[in-house]
């Protein structure tokens, strides 16, 4: 049955008349055209999907559009402000923490959030907040590498 569902997606107000159970991700993807968030388990393991929800890093591929109504939803695409990139999104580009890009949304927005709770995390504070984002390319050394320089630069605060 379709509902009209409210939330904002990078800052755009959006009303949608849609099945409340369809999943965030598809909406996101095939209704919005806002490709940053990427199908990669369908299962909550991978993290590709990862959007922030009110400030939380969130799996797309797991929640309802029906559990969002009323949200500030920001996908990779809505990170930069002012057409300046993001620090976790330029700490990315200088460790070169990407490889085919395709984790790489996922994973800036997981770091959000994991840096929205603890803005000072140790190594293995890191590792471990890190941990349910997959990259199959192997760049997690370079990942953990940006998420600690962006930590640095924002110096415990959003940026």
């Amino acid at each position: 049955m379709k509902e009209t569902i409210e939330f904002k997606v990078n800052g755009r107000p959006v009303r949608l008349k849609v099945d409340g159970e369809r999943t965030l991700l598809w909406v996101l993807r095939t209704d919005l055209g806002v490709t940053g968030p990427k199908y990669g388990c369908g299962e909550g393991l991978c993290g590709a999907c990862t959007v922030l929800v009110d400030d939380s890093a969130e799996l797309a591929c797991q929640k309802t559009v029906r559990e969002v109504a009323g949200s500030q939803i920001i996908t990779i695409e809505g990170l930069a402000q002012n057409d300046r990139l993001h620090p976790l999104q330029e700490a990315f580009v200088r460790h070169a923490g990407f490889q085919c890009g395709y984790c790489t949304p996922g994973m800036i927005l997981k770091a959000y959030g994991l840096l929205a709770e603890n803005p000072t995390p140790s190594r293995s504070e890191i590792i471990a907040g890190m941990d349910d984002n997959l990259c199959r390319c192997g760049a997690h050394t370079r990942i953990i590498q940006a998420i600690e320089t962006a930590a640095q630069e924002m110096k415990g605060g959003k940026k």
